[in-house]
């Protein structure tokens, strides 16, 4: 016996051992031959489990959870190990049960404690996963993984201040811990600190090269600060490191359209592979439709989004919803809506169902929206934060469509339409580069809904200041070296004038110089400049636009809610029609109130444009006089009439299903 042991150990310890280093296919080779040598081994049998889902063999991993545990039933041990192996494939109520049961069998023991705190914690049951932590580390002090669980979870719940605390506690018990100084980074970001939260992800990177969380997450801030080909950079480091990282792979294709240089053949190559690199692990979820296809029955529509809550999407969302024909169509929501406020209760009354898929694997998602008899099911996030498409890969509706969030193809051959328009994405140019079939709305692909507290249109601001300002409400990563260039242009020529850029990444002071640097290479001094970051509310965002004489639209990605907002406080908006959805956006908002001659056809234009306006005081006064009453007017404001449009747009889909 103490020869086989002898034998074994060896064999165990190499494969945790390269387990450890990331190189598990080795290691479930060596954990294999370990478990054939001896049958009995547990140790064998649990290194071998690991090395499985070390690889992301989850179902292997669990099944060899499951023997161990019909063998040992009364190891709490054996019961937690099960209990993970459930939670990574998403069964999370039996992932529950194994924890609960390996309690009952070693009360306060402090691992399954911690792992039902993670179960909670991605379930969005934040205040009894707080607990569990703590119950970890009162049974073990010293827990850093424990309380970095704790930190995070506090985090989440906007305790933010107590979140760097257990975190800093973590990485005091633990400094090589790459996963604690990746969430403390995001907490000193929630803290408003952008360069200490970039130094803790740096820090992660240095105790584990390649961490893909902390490679995604700086890429996140590169792109919030505009430094957008870095943030690219980021994301496509992040892929290598974790090819199945869907997040990072979706902030890639949102990264892309701020990039100039980005085609539309690129992006629907890079779009494509989502597809290629993410449906094989979700093949299985699918199964056939067998649609009731009854004439004229009211049709159940799901609504799938993150931004059920204070998001510029609840704008163009809320009158739709608001003007839908109820007893023709019943409204399900499917909200991932970590935090939800005033904005989320307002919206939810709207809905006839509504379902939180927080914390809901992808499977269980695809089987609550097949037991919901969902008819169309349509997209909201596309390629932006906290999107669902994993789950669209296994097609849980008859009729998929994306449509407001994101301004280009999914690259999802199991998405089948996309909502836009004849501006936005004109005939005969924009089809071939989606994956989708372009549905165009003819009255235009956006409906607005004024905020009930906006500020009254004020008189023009240069009337009193003497100058004219121009001013920019968008990204900084929408603010490219040749935005930066033409709107040097602009302010060259148009003597005294300033401009009023507003953005949340300029409260960090390294945006800040960025940005000055970037318009004093152009021959621009920093005094006519004014840079401001946070407002207090939504009103008083809107009252800054009583400084703005004209609005400045970027390009080749446009802005939507603060074109809307900027015309809705009478300020006009000079765009550039480029060659893409996201640079067309201000073409199609500006058509439908009326005045595509606010739109340039190219940079020359574009300067043209906003010299010959700055020079016309009598213009702008008329404009800032006439735009709220002709928007309130116009197809844009008008959510009866978009309603129609779209419930069309869902019947015809439907009536074209094979």
């Amino acid at each position: 016996m103490r020869c086989k042991t002898q034998l074994l150990a060896p064999l165990i310890n190499l494969a945790s051992l390269l387990v450890e280093r990331g190189e598990a296919e080795e290691a479930i080779g060596l954990a294999r031959r370990a478990t054939q040598r001896d049958p009995s081994s547990v140790e064998a049998a649990r290194t071998l489990a690991s090395a499985l889902r070390a690889t992301g063999r989850l179902a292997e991993s669990a099944v060899v959870c499951e023997q161990l545990v019909r063998r040992y039933p009364t190891s709490a041990d054996l019961h937690n190990d099960l209990g993970f192996a459930l939670a990574s494939l998403g069964r999370s109520d039996e992932a529950r049960a194994s924890y609960l049961r390996s309690l009952e069998l070693a009360p306060d023991s402090a691992h399954p404690l911690n792992n039902l705190g993670t179960l909670c914690r991605a379930q969005g049951r934040l205040d009894e996963a707080v607990e569990f932590f703590r119950r970890a580390l009162s049974a073990t002090p010293t827990f850093a993984e424990a309380m970095h669980n704790l930190g995070e979870a506090l985090a989440a719940m906007g305790r933010t201040d107590e979140a760097v605390t257990a975190l800093r506690q973590s990485l005091a018990w633990r400094p090589e811990l790459a996963e604690a100084w990746n969430s403390l980074g995001n907490a000193l970001r929630q803290q408003g600190d952008d360069e200490a939260g970039a130094s803790a992800y740096r820090e992660a990177l240095r105790a584990q090269p390649g961490h893909a969380g902390a490679l995604n997450n700086l890429g996140l801030l590169q792109w919030h600060h505009g430094e957008v080909s870095a943030a690219i950079g980021s994301f496509r480091e992040a892929l290598r490191s974790q090819p199945d990282f869907d997040r990072a792979h979706s902030n890639l294709l949102f990264a892309l359209h701020g990039e100039p240089s980005t085609t539309p053949a690129e992006l629907l190559a890079e779009s494509r592979a989502f597809e290629l690199r993410h449906a094989p692990p979700r093949a299985s979820l699918a199964r056939p439709h067998h649609p009731d296809r009854t004439p004229g029955r009211r049709l159940r529509v799901g609504y799938l989004s993150p931004d059920l809550r204070q998001h510029s999407c609840a704008y163009f969302l809320e009158p739709l919803l608001g003007a839908h024909q109820r007893e023709a169509f019943e409204l399900f929501a499917y909200a991932e809506v970590r935090r939800p406020d005033a904005v989320t209760a307002r919206l939810r009354s709207l809905f006839d169902h509504w379902r939180s898929t927080v914390g809901l694997s992808d499977a269980a998602l695809v089987e609550q929206i097949r037991a919901d008899r969902i008819d169309v099911l349509v997209d909201l996030a596309g390629h932006s934060a906290d999107n669902r498409l994993t789950a669209l890969l296994a097609r849980p509706a008859p009729v998929q469509v994306t449509w407001l969030g994101y301004p280009g193809t999914t690259g999802l051959s199991t998405l089948d339409y996309r909502l836009t328009d004849h501006c936005s994405d004109p005939e005969g140019e924009s089809d071939a580069f989606h994956s989708e079939r372009l549905l165009r709305l003819d009255g235009g692909l956006h409906c607005y809904l004024p905020h009930a507290d906006a500020p009254e249109v004020s008189p023009l601001p240069s009337s009193r200041d003497g100058h004219i300002t121009f001013g920019s409400f968008n990204q900084l990563a929408k603010m490219n070296d040749g935005v930066v260039a033409a709107w040097s242009r602009i302010l060259r020529a148009v003597q005294g004038s300033r401009l009023l850029l507003k953005s949340s990444a300029l409260s960090q002071p390294s945006a800040r110089s960025r940005v000055l640097d970037a318009f004093a290479s152009h021959g621009v001094a920093a005094e006519r400049l004014e840079l401001l970051a946070w407002t207090a509310s939504t009103r008083d965002h809107l009252q800054l636009y009583q400084r703005v004489d004209l609005a400045l639209d970027p390009f080749p990605y446009n802005g939507t809610a603060t074109t809307c907002e900027a015309l809705w406080m009478g300020v006009p908006v000079l765009s550039l029609a480029g060659g893409r959805h996201s640079a067309r956006v201000g073409h199609s908002l500006l058509s439908l109130v009326g005045h595509p001659e606010l739109v340039a056809s190219s940079v020359d234009d574009h300067v043209d444009r906003a010299v010959e306006l700055a020079s016309d005081p009598s213009r702008l006064a008329a404009l800032r006089a006439s735009l709220r009453d002709e928007m309130r007017a116009s197809p844009l404001c008008d959510a009866p009439r978009f309603a129609r449009s779209v419930e069309d747009a869902f019947r015809r889909m439907w009536s074209a299903l094979p």
